[in-house]
Parts: structure tokens; sequence; C-alpha cells
């Protein structure tokens, strides 16, 4: 992938030295990397396992978008725990096409024919504002996709076209959380985002799970010995764990959004993802008479999954939209705080903040990523990203 840096790259410094241990990632990064080296470095990844340069392209910004924006539980540190292994266990298939089964103009249903959601996920974001500049409103769903990272990342897709996007993705097969009340897992984390542009200000971004959390959180705190709050998991019996490594062992599960007073709320949002993104599109179904059989705790693989990507074009149905985002967003800048050092902000004005500050800088990394991304690149013959600087 050829590109241009952004910023002054600072002087690389050594690399650290190898090490094979396991040791968990520790929260404080100690590494930056300019984003265009780890855009670079996915992409000649994603190259090595097939896919074609511009889909691997798509695919390594779907990906940095996770570190670039500070949601590091959504970034590289998913290449070799997530999407390596889907390519290794022939899960995906790096030259798929994904096929139009249904066109009615407005809307389109496609056949992902397991793609990487990586790429396909912005693919039809792409399409579906292909189509709002035509009818106004496009929508694209998706059967038969993979994982797709952050599901702001492909939203924000529309916004670049001055649009509102949304997008909505079940987890396939895989259940992940129970029904309130309910004493076996049914659903997954189920994430839901919608983007809109902002006027002058940073755009909106709402990027969220229905789950109090997403897996890749729970886990992030479980690698760098964290606890995670009270409302995140709680045990068979209903009371709150902290643990993050309970979840994987068995001894936790995750809760709904809300936590226990709101977690209706969650569960009613979940179930809303699933109606979009599988039974819209014909997708795997989390709640399926199959997982009934389960124990309780999580079954199934994210395999099969759906989502839902809509862009909505305002200007095509009145003038002035623009101006009254901007007189939203800013007003709710210019919300007085009730702590002076807390000023409002709205969901995306951090992420964006983030991005501007590590393309100008680097991106920092932890020191056990930064190392397993050079085995990585060592092992697959592929340059891997330069050391900027280190604390």
């Amino acid at each position: 992938m050829t590109t241009t840096s952004p910023f002054r790259r600072p002087s690389p410094v050594p690399d650290p030295p190898d090490d094979p241990g396991t040791a968990p990632r520790t929260a404080a990064p100690s590494v930056r990397a300019a984003y265009t080296d780890l855009l670079d470095f996915a992409a000649a990844v994603f190259q090595h396992h097939g896919l074609p340069s511009a889909r691997a392209d798509a695919a390594a910004r779907a990906l940095c978008y996770g570190d670039l924006t500070g949601m590091t539980s959504h970034g590289l540190t998913n290449l070799t725990r997530l999407y390596l292994p889907l390519f290794e266990d022939g899960r995906v298939d790096p030259g798929a096409d994904p096929r139009p089964v249904a066109d009615r103009g407005a809307s389109v249903l496609l056949d992902a024919r397991r793609a990487l959601g990586l790429w396909a996920a912005e693919a039809a974001m792409d399409l579906a504002v292909e189509r709002a500049a035509t009818f106004g409103i496009g929508m694209v769903a998706v059967r038969g996709a993979t994982h797709f990272g952050c599901a702001g990342h492909h939203a924000l897709r529309a916004v670049q076209h001055a649009m509102i996007g949304l997008v909505a993705a079940n987890c396939g097969g895989q259940r992940i959380a129970r029904p309130p009340g309910g004493a076996v897992a049914m659903l997954g984390t189920n994430p839901l985002s919608v983007a809109a542009p902002a006027g002058p200000h940073p755009p909106f971004v709402l990027d969220m799970s229905t789950t109090a959390a997403p897996t890749g959180r729970v886990r992030q705190a479980a690698h760098e010995g964290r606890a995670v709050p009270a409302g995140v998991l709680r045990d068979d019996d209903g009371a709150p764990v902290t643990d993050p490594s309970a979840f994987d062992e068995g001894r936790a599960h995750l809760m709904w959004l809300g936590g226990e007073a709101g977690q209706y709320k969650g569960f009613g949002l979940g179930i809303a993802v699933e109606v979009l993104a599988a039974v819209v599109s014909g997708a795997a179904l989390g709640a399926h008479p199959d997982a009934l059989d389960g124990d309780g705790g999580p079954t199934g693989r994210d395999d099969g999954i759906g989502f839902f990507a809509a862009a909505i074009a305002p200007d095509a149905l009145r003038t002035g939209a623009a101006l009254d985002a901007g007189t939203l967003f800013g007003a709710l800048l210019g919300c007085p705080p009730s702590d002076p050092s807390e000023p409002v902000r709205y969901p995306g004005w951090h992420e964006h903040r983030r991005a501007q500050e590590r393309l100008r800088d680097g991106v920092p990394l932890s020191e056990d990523l930064y190392r397993e991304l050079r085995r990585t690149a060592a092992r697959l013959g592929v340059p891997a990203p330069v050391a900027l600087e280190r604390a």
C-alpha cells in the first residue's frame, strides 16, 4: 500500500529484543509507530493471506481505526487473536466476491460468501452511500459475513459524503449473553453504530455493543490484570463479578447495557440489532432453538454473521440540515459543565481528537503488542512497523 505520511516522522529507535513469552500486556503504551506504517504492515499481512491489494488496504484501515481512535480492544491486538486464525481455519475466503441476492434500487441484499468483514463492511457502506446519493437513502443488508472490527469506522464512511451512517451487526451463530432472567446464552454482543456530520465540529460517532461491554474489552482487561467495573459481568447467581478472567473461565457472563436496573433496554437493543442484521439479511440467528441445548455459557461460533449498513442523505429531503447539525452539536459543546475541569463532550469527539494527535505524533502501542507485530512480520516476511519512540 503506497501512502504519504501526514506528519514528520521522529527518528526511529532500536527495536526491543524479541520475547517469546506470553506475559500479559501492560496497560501503559511505551512504543509509538507511524499510522501509515501500521496501515502498510496490516495491508501486507492481509495480502500475504491472499487478499487483493485494494481489499487489503480497506481491511487495514478498518483494523487500525481502533488503535488510531483509542479503541485498542478492536485494533491490531485482534490481528493474531482473531483475524489470522480465520484465514488459517478456512473460515474466511480471501478471494470471495460478495454476490447480489436482491437489488431494489435503494435497498440491496448481498451474500458475502465468507469475505473478510473488515473490507466487506466498508464496501457495503460505500454501496449504501452510492444509492443514497440517488434515492436519499441507501440500505445494504449482508449475510454470510465475518467479523468487521469497529462498527464506527464503517458508519463514518457515510459522514465523508455529508450523510448519516447506521451500522448494526449480529454475531452469527455465536451466543454470548443471556436474556434477562434466562439461564442460556442466546445473543451476541450485537454492536450498533450511528455516525453523523456535526457541522464545523468533530463528527458524532456512537459505537457500542448492546451488552455492557464487548468481549474484546473484557479480555483486554484480563490481559492487563485490571478489574472490570461492577455491572459488566455477573455469575450464575446474579452476583457481580469484577475479575475479567472469569468470563473465559466460564465463571461469569456478560450483562446487558444498562446493568441491573436498565438491562431490558440493552437486551431490547440487542434484539433490534438481531432483527436488522439477521432477519433482514437471512444471516445465522443467535436466538435459535439450537441455542436451547447450551449449558448456559457461550456457545456457537461467529460464522454466518449478518450486518446492516444504511446511509441517509438529509440534503435530498431539505436544505439546512448541515446548519442544524452544527447548531445541535455546538450547543452540546457549549453546555456549562457541572465540573469546569470536565467540559461536556459527545460520542466521537474524544476519538476524533485522539486520531488527530496520533496522526501527528504516532500511534501508541504496548511493548508486548509491538513485539507481537514484529514476530508476525518476521514470520510472514513483511516489513514491521518502525518504533518512533519509547517511554
